[in-house]
């Protein structure tokens, strides 16, 4: 029954997103806004589908309908709860699943955002490229990779999930807020190819999507950020990225998706970088493509993909298919392409903005290459080669550091034109904040280049974002603004402006954490009999006998390990190793006591013996938990990005540190106010 059920809700989401295509098109043609009308409520027919399939795999897991392939293979009685139901996102068919479900949420978004434009015909068409993306999942679905497929008998008991996925709770998040992120970029993807159809290439379709394309790029933020944490949490190596293809390919969208979300502030305020934009938008959706043809295809050996598939030649031929249409669309819209405006200056906002895209198109370069080499060279030559750390390393630190020198210039530099001394008096402050922890962190010890260049940078951008800050508070306070409610005002002025501060600060805390990771993390591995100790970077490690425990799910072997500084008892920690049934290996768990300043780290080399005798890996690594914190300051900077903006924005007063009293600045001059704009766009005082 809940295998028919489930195969009945993907049919009928195939059928609605097909009829959503037939009635939409009818509805252009013969410019019937009724049909138009009705072609958008196919939307809740895809949700409902995609919600029902959903609930039946659920279904089927907990309660352990093992007639199912999927359930059979990725669920066991043994299985927790948590896990049975994460179960749905553990192996390809239920995360094509999944994929279905958010896709239809985002649909449903568009149909009721735009219920009162469901005759315009770029919402129409916007809504057709949609349909067309969700009938392609869907008749995925159906056809190779259906999550309801039944088996010729029925086994007793399940083979339960990868041990490595029913280890950690993080996987009740992680996944489902990347799909989130990576399905979430469809929305300005649709209306980018509406645009380029219809002809309107103005800026309205930037209007109509940024905040979708906003919420999209803040998932996806934080799914990168919970993938490094569970792969910190789980796989027990020490670290947290490791360039692994499939977590290159999570990165390549957002990427792309970053430097749009920059960029797209040059269109609507100059009209400028429309190819950019366009082809920015069109390489993530396709970069999220890849990253599932390279996740769920099985062409790459990684702890993160799935099985081999068949799948793979589907996607690809989806892939290309979306890549050669939208390079023919920019290429027949060339013309109207053009921008009207230029830019008048090199050092300007805007010309930031060109330089910062042209960094991130470039990281991307870097990444897809080496993500991409190996198996192109494997498929081509027949050879077997690996890109590893070093590359990436090596390509993309002078890349990121650059990346993080404009983010720390950029927003103090004025629209079209400045001259030096607006850039002295901006600058100034920030840039000797910035000198001043070189010099210091040179003066602890601190002998790495791009160590010292990032802490430097990092504090420089922190100038600026205080700086920006204060202009704000000071702009509110002046105007009269009580000063409990003057952050809040603040904000509310220009939560786009804010928003972007508080993720910069975000980007900052994770730059220097992973500067002081790299420079400063120490690692050793120790043999001891219980009893023993040893000392690593001034801690004292105390092996003080093991512990076995065993459940239905897994036998589990820890270690006790009593940590000391000085005269200082840190507490007791437990390394474990766990045998899964039906597991050919042991799964670590790592012990991780986690500070402001560092964590110490501790995994089974080899689990305690008979005779407890055990080895130990011992890592201290600084600064790691700033990258959660780092990730968490970013998800509250898009939260703050996507508020209303209030009627009132208060503006810096024409008199004041910034802006001289008198007839006026020179030339791209003035104060800086809290929606970024510069005094030729701005006029001073309160703007209702």
């Amino acid at each position: 029954m809940r295998a028919s059920l489930g195969v009945l809700a993907l049919a009928l989401g195939a059928v609605s997103a097909l009829l959503g295509i037939v009635v939409l098109l009818l509805g252009l043609r013969r410019k019937d806004d009724r049909l138009l009308r009705v072609g958008l409520r196919y939307a809740f027919f895809v949700l409902g589908a995609s919600a029902v399939a959903v609930v039946a795999m659920e279904w089927a897991l907990i309660t352990h309908d093992f007639s199912i392939r999927y359930v059979a293979e990725n669920n066991a009685r043994s299985t927790p709860l948590l896990f049975t139901i994460t179960g749905l996102w553990a192996a390809l068919e239920g995360s094509i699943l999944l994929w279905g479900l958010i896709l239809g949420v985002y649909l449903a978004w568009m149909a009721i955002h735009f219920r009162h434009r469901a005759a315009d015909p770029m919402v129409a068409w916007a809504m057709v490229v949609a349909f067309v993306v969700t009938l392609f999942f869907f008749v995925l679905m159906l056809g190779p990779a259906n999550p309801f497929e039944r088996l010729p008998v029925t086994p007793t008991d399940g083979q339960g999930p990868n041990p490595l996925l029913q280890n950690h709770p993080l996987m009740a998040f992680h996944p489902p807020l990347l799909y989130l992120g990576y399905v979430g970029m469809t929305v300005p993807f649709s209306f980018a190819i509406a645009a380029l159809i219809t002809g309107r290439l103005g800026e309205g379709w930037l209007t109509e999507t940024r905040r979708a394309t906003l919420v999209a790029w803040g998932f996806l933020s934080v799914g990168i950020i919970l993938g490094a944490w569970w792969s910190y949490e789980v796989l027990g190596w020490g670290g947290y990225w490791a360039w692994d293809p499939v977590e290159n390919a999570s990165l390549l969208p957002w990427l792309t998706a970053t430097a749009f979300i920059h960029s797209v502030i040059v269109q609507e305020r100059r009209g400028m970088l429309r190819v950019w934009n366009l082809s920015l938008v069109v390489a993530t959706f396709c970069l999220t493509i890849l990253g599932t043809f390279l996740t769920r295809s099985g062409v790459l050996n990684s702890v993160h993909s799935f099985s081999e598939s068949p799948i793979g030649g589907w996607l690809l031929g989806f892939l290309a298919f979306v890549t050669i249409g939208s390079v023919i669309l920019i290429a027949w819209r060339g013309d109207t392409l053009r921008a009207p405006g230029r830019i008048d200056s090199p050092v300007s906002r805007e010309a930031a903005f060109l330089v910062n895209n042209l960094l991130f198109a470039a990281l991307a370069v870097v990444v897809l290459l080496g993500t991409v080499y190996p198996l192109l060279a494997e498929a081509l030559q027949d050879r077997q080669l690996s890109v590893g750390e070093p590359y990436f390393d090596r390509m993309t630190t002078p890349i990121g550091v650059a990346l993080l020198f404009l983010m720390a210039v950029a927003p103090a530099l004025p629209w079209r034109a400045t001259s030096g001394d607006v850039l002295r008096r901006r600058l100034v402050v920030p840039a000797w904040f910035g000198v001043g922890v070189m010099v210091v962190a040179a003066l602890f010890g601190v002998r790495e280049i791009w160590t010292l260049v990032t802490f430097g940078l990092a504090a420089f951008a922190v100038g600026g974002i205080v700086r920006q800050v204060a202009l704000g508070f000071r702009a509110q306070h002046v105007a009269g603004v009580s000063w409990w409610e003057v952050p809040w005002r603040t904000v509310r002025g220009s939560p786009r402006l804010y928003g972007g501060l508080v993720v910069h600060l975000g980007i900052v805390a994770i730059a220097v954490a992973l500067a002081s990771a790299s420079a400063f993390t120490t690692k050793d591995e120790v043999r001891l009999r219980k009893g023993e100790s040893t000392t690593v970077a001034g801690y004292t490690f105390t092996y003080t006998g093991r512990e076995v425990s065993s459940t239905d799910q897994k036998r589990t072997v820890k270690a006790q390990v009593r940590i000391e500084r000085g005269d200082r008892d840190l507490g007791t920690y437990a390394p474990a190793v766990s045998m899964f049934p039906g597991a050919t290996s042991g799964i670590g768990t790592p012990s991780v006591k986690t500070g402001p300043l560092r964590d110490i780290y501790l995994t089974l080399i080899s689990a305690p013996t008979d005779r407890d005798r055990v080895t130990i890996g011992i890592a201290i690594n600084p600064m790691v938990v700033w990258i959660w914190i780092g990730g968490g300051l970013m998800a509250v900077g898009t939260a703050i990005a996507l508020l209303p903006k209030s009627r009132r924005v208060v503006v810096p007063p024409a008199v004041g540190r910034d802006r001289p009293a008198g007839d006026g600045p020179p030339a791209g001059d003035g104060p800086e106010a809290p929606d970024g704009k510069d005094d030729r766009d701005v006029p001073v005082g309160v703007r209702a």
